[in-house]
């Protein structure tokens, strides 16, 4: 077993306030949900994602309120951990609120792939996986030659992996398990796969965009020589 503990991609000087609230948001929550005992699965019931429900037109709140809301300590912390690594990035490039904004509707993007393939299904979908899937399509094309730091469990030590394969990797996972699944919901391995696989095509389209914006934005801060001629 693996896990991204860092990346190359270093942004000095930059203080993401959103990424970081949003993984302190996520962690409070859950403690809140872990305090509730016998009850916390009415609050996930409650406000998590319900397919069915959103297929019928009730309950939109949950498409935002569901990526703040995880099934357990490691639901928790994978996500977090790929936040951490991966987030600051982002945010240090795009901006705060841009970032905000492109985590939300990244993680709506995903909600709304998990219904489609989903469409009747009565299982409250949670956490925020979808949204941090987006976050890592974005990274894929926005810093393609920055390589991962992972940590292999087994072994007790750290390698550097370029991040095309190791998000490659990633995703390339998601795909065959959603495929996979396909006429079944998400009962079959309790992982919404779709959710994954939307947030991150949302995060690729994006990351193209949010790429050339920033090339525009330094091409009217910097005008080359052609203009003073």
């Amino acid at each position: 077993m693996f896990f991204p503990v860092g990346d190359t991609q270093v942004q000095r000087g930059y203080k993401p306030i959103v990424a970081y609230s949003f993984l302190a948001l996520n962690i409070l929550i859950f403690l809140y949900q872990f305090s509730l005992g016998p009850d916390s699965n009415q609050f996930l019931i409650t406000y998590g994602s319900i397919p069915s429900e959103i297929t019928n037109g009730q309950d939109y709140y949950t498409l935002i309120t569901s990526m703040f809301l995880h099934g357990g300590w490691m639901h928790l912390i994978g996500n977090m951990l790929f936040l951490w690594v991966f987030g600051d990035n982002i945010e240090a490039t795009i901006g705060s609120v841009k970032f905000l904004l492109f985590y939300i509707f990244g993680g709506i993007a995903a909600s709304g792939a998990h219904i489609f393939f989903n469409w009747d299904s009565n299982i409250p979908c949670v956490g925020a996986s979808g949204a941090i899937a987006a976050i890592l399509g974005a990274y894929l094309i926005m810093f393609p030659k920055s390589r991962v730091k992972i940590l292999v469990v087994i072994l007790f030590r750290n390698f550097e992996v370029p991040a095309l394969a190791f998000l490659g990797l990633w995703f390339g996972q998601q795909l065959l398990s959603g495929v996979g699944e396909i006429g079944n919901t998400a009962e079959t391995s309790g992982v919404a796969w779709w959710a994954h696989i939307g947030g991150f095509v949302f995060g690729v389209a994006f990351g193209f965009l949010l790429k050339r914006m920033i090339r525009n934005d330094v091409k009217t801060k910097i005008p080359s020589l052609k203009d003073y001629t």
